[in-house]
């Protein structure tokens, strides 16, 4: 337990850490953007934008996460994470449209950058953002580890970044920074569409993308005494944590004891599944489940 508690706590701090980096650096780049005449830069500044808002949520709900079920939760908060994801979306559309809409007249009428603060904030920026992407990717944890990765992306923009900045100290091709611009926001539309689509999917309870329940069902039917399964509902708290319940048929002669012999092997066979919530319901007999039909009946 103490163990949970520390790779919590470590977590906690790398995602802090990788928070307050990554919100400096933007408000700096907003500035440096300006300040350089680069719509790269401020469209990255954009992006950086959205992954300080998700640092930030993650930052939150791994703590708020943490809190037991109560009276109004009773699967607890870790679903939190979903709101926090569908606000981060929200607000890379809407910042990616803005960035399109100011950059596409560009391509007609390039205006001049200063390049040498391109390279700067270009050098500043693959510093900053591996840094903190090294720190978030050797955490334990599978929600850090995620993030350190997409802050990995952001290393490979400002690289970008970097390259078309030597290109303009050589060249008089201005037309190189809407163009990189815009390519970094179709970038980040297009992540982030997926991210809306996944995220929409997880709202509507629909089954995880890593989960198969027809597969989960041949599982459980190898193990003995089952002779049949049904019922069989899987659904995401959060992406990673998972709930599962269904029924389970077995022998009318099946004791109390192999009853829960059976319950802990399936736990034990379904471990790698992620699942925060597991109900069995153990049916003795193929006349035993009543559920439907008194719903049906009801109805």
């Amino acid at each position: 337990m103490e163990h949970q508690h520390g790779s919590s706590d470590q977590t906690t701090s790398s995602l802090r850490l990788a928070f307050f980096l990554n919100l400096g650096f933007t408000l700096l780049e907003i500035v440096g953007g300006l300040w350089t005449n680069s719509i790269a830069i401020l469209s990255d500044a954009l992006h950086d934008l959205g992954d300080s808002i998700s640092l930030g949520m993650a930052w939150y709900f791994n703590n708020y996460a943490q809190k037991a079920p109560d009276a109004d939760f009773s699967y607890g908060y870790r679903r939190f994470s979903m709101l926090g994801a569908l606000i981060n979306t929200v607000i890379l559309i809407a910042g990616s449209l803005w960035v399109l809409v100011t950059a596409v007249p560009r391509l007609l009428n390039p205006e001049q950058t200063n390049v040498p603060g391109m390279v700067g904030f270009a050098l500043v920026g693959m510093l900053v953002n591996g840094l903190a992407a090294y720190r978030l990717y050797r955490n334990e944890s599978l929600n850090a580890q995620v993030a350190g990765w997409h802050l990995l992306e952001d290393v490979l923009g400002w690289t970008a970044v970097f390259i078309v900045s030597l290109i303009l100290l050589f060249t008089d091709w201005v037309i190189l920074d809407p163009i990189l611009s815009i390519l970094i926001t179709l970038y980040i539309l297009f992540n982030v569409v997926g991210k809306l689509r996944r995220t929409a999917r997880l709202f509507l309870q629909a089954t995880p993308e890593n989960l198969n329940v027809p597969d989960i069902e041949r599982q459980i039917r190898t193990l003995a005494p089952v002779k049949d399964v049904h019922h069989t509902h899987v659904w995401s708290l959060d992406g990673e944590h998972h709930v599962l319940t269904t029924h389970i048929v077995v022998p009318p002669e099946t004791t109390k004891e192999a009853a829960s012999q059976l319950k802990w092997a399936l736990a034990r066979q379904l471990k790698n599944g992620h699942f925060e919530h597991l109900t069995l319901e153990i049916e003795f007999g193929e006349d035993d489940c009543r559920l439907k039909e008194s719903v049906s009946g009801s109805a």
